[in-house]
């Protein structure tokens, strides 16, 4: 009995063991990722500079020629820059993942005892924390040119979980950008033909009803239309409908495909 006793601690201390250097592992890869990140002039320059000028561009150029119907332009504007941002975003993923492979640091991490799922983790994780300050940076600068919510503290909380499901979800998805792609280029481009059809064909700049039959229906039911039009609802007041609950369904049902799939591939690649 004491021999049964004693391998059952054995093995519920080795669990522990486990799950502390996996966490250890993650926390050190997001670490790197991170001073990539702020150690990177382009890296900066895109987290404070892009956010600034697709506001200003849309808010003063496009926004004196689009009406919208029952809210000012850029009360209708910023949940959609806030989408399009995280999502292009998301990318710095792809480029990291695919940085990594090429270059062979993969390889040196393959030598030593760490979990290889802690890079992913890493890149998915500093690109939360990227995009939660373009989002911020993005909502001040809003403020400024006029943006007006009515949102409270609990409306803004949902709409900051919004933001942030969603993120998580394209960084796993660009993750397996980055790992299908073969080059930098490739990944700029796959990203470029998944994201820009997405951002554009919705209702991020324009109401859907201005569209041909056939992009409306598409721009009306397509995921990132339903998290821009939650977003909406949370931050200005729009009617909610089922836009919330969709756009969880969707992020939930991207990371339930994407995480799995992009761990097998990584395994994939670091097992040649």
């Amino acid at each position: 009995m004491a021999d049964v006793t004693f391998e059952a601690g054995s093995i519920q201390a080795e669990k522990r063991s486990r799950g502390f250097w996996a966490f250890s592992d993650s926390m050190i890869l997001i670490g790197r990722s991170l001073r990539h990140i702020f150690r990177s002039m382009d890296q900066l320059l895109a987290v404070v500079f892009q956010p600034i000028m697709f506001m200003l561009l849309f808010r003063y150029v496009f926004g004196g020629a689009i009406e919208t119907q029952g809210s000012s332009y850029v009360n209708f504007l910023v949940p959609g820059i806030l989408i399009q941002t995280a999502a292009f975003g998301a990318t710095t993923t792809a480029i990291g993942v695919c940085n990594d492979l090429q270059r062979g640091i993969i390889d040196r991490f393959k030598s030593l005892p760490m979990l290889s799922s802690a890079v992913l983790t890493g890149h998915v994780v500093a690109d939360l924390a990227r995009n939660t300050v373009s989002s911020v940076v993005m909502i001040l600068v809003g403020l400024i040119v006029g943006f007006r919510p009515t949102a409270g503290v609990a409306e803004w909380a949902a709409a900051f979980g919004v933001l942030m499901l969603f993120t998580l979800a394209f960084s796993w998805l660009s993750a397996i950008l980055g790992m299908v792609a073969k080059t930098i280029e490739g990944v700029q481009w796959f990203s470029f033909v998944l994201i820009f059809p997405l951002t554009f064909a919705s209702s991020a700049f324009v109401q859907p009803q201005t569209m041909p039959a056939a992009l409306e229906a598409f721009a009306r039911n397509q995921p990132i239309s339903h998290i821009i039009e939650a977003l909406r609802a949370l931050l200005i007041g729009t009617p909610m409908g089922d836009h919330l609950l969709m756009s969880v369904v969707w992020c939930v049902g991207l990371l339930v495909v994407s995480v799995p799939l992009a761990g097998w591939l990584f395994r994939r690649h670091t097992s040649k």
